[in-house]
């Protein structure tokens, strides 16, 4: 298994709903949706959806850790 992209949540305008700022997002990578400055994320129920990049940033994980949160969603 490739390292996961994890995002940080620094804003929830407009997604007041869906996103929780301070909280770690795990990421797929959409190197399309990226091209229109957006990110895709899953959430807790497994689906990923579609968010402005600008609310996240990325962060990186120690791998043990990363494999850990990772797990936790599957």
């Amino acid at each position: 298994m490739s390292d996961p992209i994890f995002w940080l949540c620094v804003s929830n305008v407009d997604y007041e709903v869906s996103l929780e700022p301070r909280k770690v997002y795990e990421g797929m990578p959409d190197l399309e949706v990226q091209k229109l400055g957006m990110i895709r994320v899953i959430d807790e129920s497994g689906e990923d959806y579609l968010f402005p990049a600008s609310l996240f940033i990325p962060i990186e994980l120690p791998h043990d850790v990363a494999v850990a949160v990772h797990r936790l969603a599957v």
